[in-house]
């Protein structure tokens, strides 16, 4: 059998080897992420508060607690977080709000949110209704494939 077989075989395996590895990683942390959302809903209570403001920030420059900092994984320092400055009551914070609601925040308005610790989960208008998010632009390439269709029919 030739040597470049033989690599070949152990490059293979080894792929192989790497995939099986990261499906299991990825049903683990996918069991773990249902368990800390389950925990986020049950300990979620309604707060009414008015908006300040909205960033994507790095936690570092957030604003947030020293002590929630420090709890933050090495790597996820540098990473951008939703970040949202309320006032509730007399008192200003920032809270870190689900990635999925980021858009549907409305700024300079008051809302009543279910929140969990720091973590806004969910939000609704208290007066009116809360907006919807505006539609993205299209991207360049979402342009030329309208166009390319366009041109083929």
């Amino acid at each position: 059998m030739p040597v470049w077989a033989i690599v070949m075989l152990i490059i293979i395996a080894a792929l192989v080897a790497g995939i099986i590895v990261l499906y299991i990683l990825g049903k683990r942390a996918e069991k773990k992420k249902a368990e800390q959302d389950e925990l986020i809903r049950s300990s979620a209570q309604p707060i009414s508060f008015l908006v300040i403001d909205k960033k994507m920030m790095k936690l570092k420059d957030s604003g947030l607690p020293q002590q929630a900092i420090d709890q933050a994984g090495r790597f996820s320092r540098n990473a951008k977080l939703p970040i949202v400055k309320v006032k509730a009551g007399p008192k200003v914070m920032n809270l870190i709000a689900d990635p999925e609601i980021f858009d549907q925040i409305p700024v300079k308005k008051e809302v009543k949110a279910m929140v969990s610790g720091l973590y806004i989960t969910s939000v609704r208008g208290l007066h009116g209704r809360a907006e919807a998010p505006e539609p993205k632009k299209k991207g360049i390439r979402a342009k030329l494939a309208a166009l390319r269709k366009k041109a083929t029919s």
